[in-house]
């Protein structure tokens, strides 16, 4: 049974914690502003990104079930840092990620001190020739009120918000070379456009040398003959125009962060899906794409706007 979420942080609290050593940026849109903080030096700002947290992953199908999404990641030593972003004018944190960087990584008897351990094998390669010079990403999300159901582009403007955060941590911290995430899929989502958007995913983003693997991977029943009449396309502009079709046919569309990700890079890849036991049983794909090898289009809007 969900807990009661608890109140939201004092507005002068959390302000007092947002300091000019926290700031990263301006973003490119919307006015909004970028910080990045330390959970054990600013428990206003934390508690209040996990009350925001829980709110925004219940509504969609998912989160914790506790008064607050605040967990071990969090809180270790050395712990994942929060990336937020920032509404000067209205006093609101609008959206978030956390974030660890590989040399911080601590790995024990093969297993990565990460949040999504506990639902991916990863490979000896992996652990010895990436996760080094790999920024783990999570806990990705956007409030409600600025979700792109709810308010169209002023959502958009904060998924594009936090990856001018991203796009400036890969210059803060350059030594970092691949990005490492998930994406979230929840229980309501309808499982045959979930079908096709795994389908699409593993079909132009594969790993083939299997650097990481899901400890229990979701049975989707997935029709390959059936799927591979559907998606015709020949390339992936023109199967992603099938795919978008074929999701908004039934009522539903691809989820804006997964959208995301399939612009970001041609070389990502994708881990496959793992149900998440400890977070309401979503369905986590993990991803992992090269920094250098991102579009062009996408360099120049959120690491080239800045700098140091």
């Amino acid at each position: 049974m969900n807990q009661t979420i608890i109140d939201a942080v004092d507005v002068d609290l959390i302000q007092s914690e947002l300091t000019p050593e926290r700031f990263l940026r301006k973003s490119n849109k919307g006015g909004t502003e970028i910080y990045v903080f330390d959970p054990h030096e600013a428990p206003a700002l934390m508690r209040e990104v996990g009350r925001l947290r829980e709110i925004a992953f219940r509504l969609a199908g998912g989160g914790t079930g506790k008064e607050c999404d605040i967990d071990e990641f969090d809180m270790m030593h050395p712990a994942c840092q929060q990336l937020i972003v920032w509404d000067p004018k209205n006093k609101l944190i609008l959206g978030g990620y956390r974030y660890i960087l590989g040399e911080n990584i601590v790995v024990e008897d093969g297993k990565p001190r990460i949040a999504t351990s506990h639902m991916f094998n990863f490979s000896q390669e992996f652990l010895e020739k990436y996760l080094p010079s790999t920024m783990e990403l999570g806990r990705s999300f956007v409030i409600p009120d600025f979700q792109a159901s709810r308010v169209g582009a002023r959502a958009l403007y904060t998924l594009d918000n936090l990856w001018d955060g991203l796009g400036a941590l890969t210059v803060v911290h350059p030594q970092i070379k691949h990005l490492f995430g998930k994406v979230t899929m929840y229980p309501n989502y309808k499982p045959d456009c979930r079908n096709m958007i795994l389908y699409f995913l593993h079909k132009y983003f594969p790993d083939p040398e299997k650097l990481v693997t899901p400890i229990k991977a979701l049975d989707t029943g997935i029709n390959e003959e059936a799927m591979a009449k559907l998606f015709v396309g020949g390339n992936f502009k023109e199967d992603y125009r099938i795919l978008n079709n074929e999701v908004r046919a039934r009522g539903q569309n691809i989820p804006p962060l997964v959208n995301a990700y399939m612009m970001l890079s041609p070389t990502m890849k994708m881990f496959g899906t793992a149900i998440n036991d400890e977070f309401g049983d979503v369905e986590e794909s993990g991803i992992f794409f090269a920094i250098d090898d991102i579009f062009e289009e996408k360099k120049k809007r959120h690491i080239a706007t800045f700098s140091l």
